[in-house]
Formats: structure tokens, sequence, C-alpha cells
């Protein structure tokens, strides 16, 4: 077994006094740090090489926190005629309770690609969470570095038609919530559940028939 192995061992197990100590040690630290931090190496080397890192020149690592918890939705006190406000209450505006569509993981990666917005985002990993946030990690790739265009395992993220993909449902997280996978039971989710709805329902008719 590689020394990989035994890290991804541990990672199974987190309520082990390891991984509880090993934890809380981190989050503490990375509630100090900012928002969004460049980190010097993946904390988790087995999950970052599964998904596609590689410690080499042109790949970077982003670490970035998320608040947890629903979506509210912000609201306008609406007024009356005569310019007093109305009662109207957020319990009767839908306001509360509203789960948004996608992953935290997913506003995650977006966030991270705003702000590097010359690279591409491969991919990302929870590295922790506390009450309040989760924390993750996500993978860049620099499009410009001759070390990526010429290595022929990952120069397709260099076309133009990849710039942004997090911020358009295609990476792996973004594909999740779109309900895209393949073979069974997927059968009726090609580029995406309400696309194929509408597809599905919508009469078009020829011009000349």
């Amino acid at each position: 077994m590689g020394a990989l192995k035994y890290v991804e061992e541990l990672q199974k197990k987190k309520q082990s006094d390891v991984m509880r100590f090993l934890l809380r040690v981190r989050c503490w630290e990375l509630r100090q740090l900012n928002v969004i931090h460049r980190a010097s190496r993946p904390s988790r080397p087995d999950k970052a090489r599964r998904l596609g890192y590689k410690a080499k020149q042109g790949y970077v690592i982003y670490r970035v926190r998320v608040r947890r918890g629903g979506r509210k939705k912000p609201f306008r006190m609406q007024r009356r005629a005569n310019g007093i406000p109305s009662t109207g209450k957020p319990t009767n505006m839908g306001v509360n309770q509203l789960k948004y569509q996608r992953s935290l993981a997913a506003t995650a990666e977006e966030r991270v690609g705003r702000r590097c917005a010359n690279l591409r985002v491969l991919n990302s990993y929870w590295v922790n969470q506390d009450s309040t946030y989760k924390y993750y990690e996500v993978i860049l790739v620099d499009p410009q570095h001759k070390a990526i265009r010429i290595d022929p395992r990952i120069n397709w993220i260099v076309n133009p038609v990849h710039k942004h993909r997090e911020a358009r449902g295609l990476t792996a997280t973004g594909k999740k919530s779109r309900g895209l996978n393949k073979g069974h039971r997927y059968n009726k989710t090609r580029a995406g559940r309400r696309k194929t709805w509408k597809r599905h329902n919508t009469l078009s008719l020829w011009r000349y028939r």
C-alpha cells in the first residue's frame, strides 16, 4: 500500500481521535485566514490527485469558505398608495426556508473562479466544516502555462469553451445538481431535466406539412 492509501483510510474514519483532533485544529486555523486564499499544497493530497491534481507547474490550489444554510430571498417592504408601509409579513412572502438548488461546493467553485478569472476550475473537494462555514479546496489550472499546453492529458482545458465552466454547471459538482449522469435511471435527464421536459412538451410543426 502506498502512502496516499493510508491517508485515504484515515479520512474515511472522521470520528476517530486522530481525525477529530486534526480537523478541529485545522478548522481553527482556517477561521483566521481570508475567505479565499491560495494554499501552498493540498491538505488532502490523495483526494486532490483523484480529482486530477498534479504537483507540477500550472496547477494551483485555492481554499475558500462558504456560509452554511439555506438561502434567504431578499424582499422589499410593500407600501400602500398613501405611503404607509403595509403589514406584509415575511412568513407570507416566500422568503425563508428556501433552498438553493446548487450545492455549497458549486458556490465555492464559482467564487474562486470569479476571483481567479485567468485560471480554469478543474474540480473541488471538502476539507472541513464548523457550525457556520464549510471549507473547500478548489483545483485550478493555468491555461497559458506551457507545461499545461503541451500535456495531452490536461490541455483540453486550454480550449476557450472551457472558460468559467464552474459558472455554467460543467464541473462534477455542477453536473450533479443538474441531474446529469450515465446509465440506468438517467434516460430522461440528457442536457438537463427541465430542458428534456420542455422538449417533450413543446409542439413543433413544420411550416410546409
